[in-house]
């Protein structure tokens, strides 16, 4: 791409020589309005002897006038957001011009143009998604380490990108894939995810919060006493998160990447096995229509149970109380939000955190821009644009600006819950094995008493031995 210069004109009418060599140095943007021409001398009219003249040295500085192609996935926080955040980071960078593209199916339209060779400079697109595209570039090794990005000074602030950044959320498989602590995906987007519940309900019936499981199952006897299930779930593709918790939670962390790297054995561990028997006792109170229910189709029934005191608890993300809005609900009903209770006795509640990712492809024209975009992501300025979307930036101290039921969500790690990110890694295609659905899909079988934990037990180390061999 070719680059032009533009040349920032100085107002210079009744400007000392000192005043106008500060100026020339200060790197600031011209006020608008602050460059006109000027106007033609008097033909006739000699110049003063004593006026100062321009030097080298004072002369305008030159901006490079350059493009920075951004791509970003439009998901449920909309495309609005991200038009505001370009304008105000081209308002901070002069000479910069954003090309936007924003799409629902962001894949579709970038995908024909890179197979041609012409890439994005950055890329907003989360893994986990049905093309897997951030999944190919990233077993194809093309894309750009964020290593120095990482160091950089957030623009407009004196902090740096990672010290800003919530720690933990650069420490996972969901930023790092290669396991080699190199950071590829900048994480974006945060989504603390836990058990949904009718903090009217606790107050009305005079009930404490359950903090361990043995509370739990206390609790689910007392209101099954009155109709009321202790468990409901929107679809089995919604235990990936509430699974990750309870494993980090009786293993710590270490177990939790060996079971999410296929170490040999690991899912026939005690600590897996405590997961596994919980999960089946946790059947034994869940509402009766559940499983029926459990589909893309009728999930939200399920999640109505929480709302109408059919159920008390509902796992889920912070999507949520948008997701039922509109639904009707019992007098008095009012959002609650916990952890998981530890699994083990004096332990630590656990949330797993849903992320998406930002990254910067291998073969993007203008690099340097990139790495300033995505450092940008991170200043407040960027991150009060997007929460106005809900949409909560991983940066310290970002609870402290939210209010309602926001605040009560993101404040769940200040409460004392432990974060959980991350997720399986990446294998080579592995034919008829899909950890997720074996894991996560049983669990509608074990509810019916189709499966028992055994063969289920059986069937994920199975999985997992399979993909350990296909691991790259």
């Amino acid at each position: 791409m070719k680059s032009k210069k533009v040349i920032s004109l100085l107002l210079m009418a009744a400007m000392s020589v000192s005043l106008l060599a500060g100026c020339g140095n200060s790197g600031s943007q011209p006020a608008e309005g602050s460059t006109p021409a000027p106007a033609p001398a008097d033909a006739g009219e000699e110049k003063p002897a004593d006026e100062p003249q321009q030097t080298d040295a004072e002369q305008p500085a030159e901006v490079e006038e350059q493009t920075l192609k951004v791509a970003a996935f439009e998901g449920g926080y909309g495309a609005d957001m991200w038009s505001e955040v370009v304008a105000a980071f081209e308002a901070s960078h002069p000479g910069v011009t954003v090309e936007l593209t924003v799409d629902k199916k962001l894949e579709d339209v970038i995908s024909p143009a890179m197979k041609a060779g012409d890439y994005p400079d950055v890329v907003h697109l989360a893994t986990n998604r049905e093309a897997a595209l951030t999944e190919t570039l990233t077993k194809e090794k093309a894309l750009l380490p964020l290593t120095d990005v990482l160091e950089m000074t957030v623009p407009g602030e004196s902090v740096k990108v990672k010290d800003k950044i919530i720690p933990g959320f650069l420490d996972t498989l969901a930023t790092n894939p290669y396991g080699d602590g190199v950071t590829y995906y900048a994480p974006m987007f945060y989504s603390p995810c836990g058990l949904f519940y009718n903090a009217g309900l606790f107050k009305e019936k005079g009930w404490d919060i359950p903090t361990t499981w043995e509370e739990m199952w206390a609790l689910g006897d007392k209101a099954a006493e009155e109709g009321i299930a202790l468990f409901t779930y929107p679809t089995t593709g919604y235990f990936d998160a509430f699974t990750y918790a309870a494993l980090a939670s009786a293993g710590g962390s270490d177990f939790f990447n060996s079971c999410m790297t296929y170490e040999d054995g690991i899912w026939e561990s005690e600590n897996a096995t405590k997961v596994f028997e919980l999960i089946a006792k946790l059947g034994e109170y869940t509402e009766g229509t559940t499983v029926a229910n459990a589909n893309n189709d009728n999930f939200t029934k399920n999640q109505q149970l929480i709302l109408d005191n059919k159920a008390i608890f509902c796992p889920n993300g912070t999507w949520l109380p948008g997701e039922m809005a509109e639904a009707p609900r019992a007098d008095g009903f009012e959002w609650g939000f916990m952890a998981l209770p530890a699994v083990n006795e004096g332990g630590s509640g656990c949330s797993f955190c849903w992320f998406e990712q930002m990254w910067i492809p291998a073969a993007a024209e203008n690099q340097d821009m990139a790495k300033e975009f995505v450092a940008y992501m991170y200043s407040d300025e960027a991150a009060k644009i997007f929460a106005k979307s809900t949409a909560i930036q991983p940066i310290t101290g970002i609870s402290d600006s939210l209010e309602g039921d926001n605040k009560m969500f993101y404040s769940i790690y200040d409460n004392g819950a432990s974060a959980v990110m991350g997720g399986f890694a990446s294998t080579a295609p592995v034919e008829g094995v899909n950890m997720l659905d074996i894991l996560c899909g049983t669990v509608n079988s074990i509810v019916s008493g189709d499966k028992t934990v055994a063969e289920w037990q059986a069937a994920v180390e199975e999985a997992s031995d399979k993909l350990r061999e296909a691991m790259e």
